[in-house]
């Protein structure tokens, strides 16, 4: 089966622990699917940084529905705001829908059942567990082959599970051994890393609090 071409899709499959059927404990994934999503319009040309604020500068169609309402949000907003107020901005609603995106593409299935019979939830299982082999496989070459041939989707891929701690997918001796190539992966994503660095440590701080 192919990967998803979306940025959110596929970070969503690698925060999904496939044997759980949910993302890995500690995931914080509606920040890191927003990120993502955020990330995929940058990439693609469609926003722009200006002085570390998002500004769209393409609006012509997407042709991806979840892409295509986060630009929405964007250009609806009179005044250019910091990237990390969009990374924490309706993530639940975007992540949701990413899910919907992968069950109706076949990737996923989807069911819904409660916790002690009370609090509802999902089991999220890949149709096809090799696709999460290949997410990882292209993390581990990301880290790997020569910078100057790494697709700028995979190192957007890399640099967002690390900063949104997807351990998983990079415990902390891979962390550590690849601290350099993960700075350089992170310069190439562009502001979105690093607002979603602030976005983590915000919500913890006031979690703390």
């Amino acid at each position: 089966m192919q990967l998803p071409d979306s940025l959110p899709q596929r970070i969503y499959l690698l925060a999904l622990d496939p044997e759980k059927g949910r993302p890995a404990f500690g995931t914080h994934l509606h920040e890191l699917v927003r990120a993502a999503a955020l990330t995929d319009l940058y990439l693609a040309g469609h926003l722009a940084d200006e002085k570390g604020r998002a500004v769209v500068a393409v609006r012509h169609p997407c042709h991806d529905p979840v892409l295509e309402s986060v630009l929405e949000e964007l250009s609806a907003e009179r005044n250019p705001r910091r990237w990390q107020h969009w990374v924490g901005r309706r993530g639940r609603r975007t992540a949701e829908a990413v899910r919907g995106q992968l069950a109706d593409g076949g990737w996923v299935r989807v069911e819904s059942h409660r916790i002690l019979g009370i609090f509802p939830t999902h089991r999220i299982t890949p149709r096809d567990p090799r696709v999460h082999g290949r997410l990882r496989s292209r993390v581990k070459a990301t880290l790997r082959d020569p910078l100057a041939r790494i697709d700028p989707m995979d190192a957007a891929l890399v640099a967002l599970a690390e900063t949104g701690g997807l351990h998983g997918v990079l415990d902390r001796g891979a962390r550590r051994a690849h601290k350099r190539r993960l700075a350089d992966l992170a310069e190439r994503t562009g502001p979105l890393p690093g607002a979603l660095k602030k976005t983590i440590d915000a919500r913890n701080a006031a979690l703390a609090g």
